[in-house]
């Protein structure tokens, strides 16, 4: 039996995420699976496709505060998070879990 060849190639997320819907829909994903490190990797991604500088601004944070907030060793605290979800024109909200 003839083996076939699987080829690879880098997979970048953020070619994904082009619109501001799939980007809201990425995150409400991440944030029903409830683990906080993909949801602080879904923010970061989210907040790769916004200019930095307009971000902290709106934030009313530095922009090394968003860097290490959203770096992979951090646990940053809720508000930091809320204000970078907030600069983004996006909210948090709680629905009703139907099981």
């Amino acid at each position: 039996m003839k083996k076939s060849k699987v080829e690879l190639f880098d997979y970048d997320p953020c070619v994904v995420l082009n619109t501001e819907d799939k980007m809201i829909a990425y995150l409400n994903a991440e944030l029903a699976d409830g683990d906080p490190f993909y949801i602080k990797e879904a923010l970061k991604l989210v907040a790769s496709k916004y200019d930095l500088n307009d971000l902290a601004r709106k934030a009313g944070i530095s922009q090394e505060t968003i860097n290490n907030s959203l770096s992979a060793d951090v646990d940053p605290p809720f508000s930091t998070m809320q204000k970078i979800i907030t600069a983004l024109d996006m909210r948090l909200s709680v629905v009703t879990v139907f099981k």
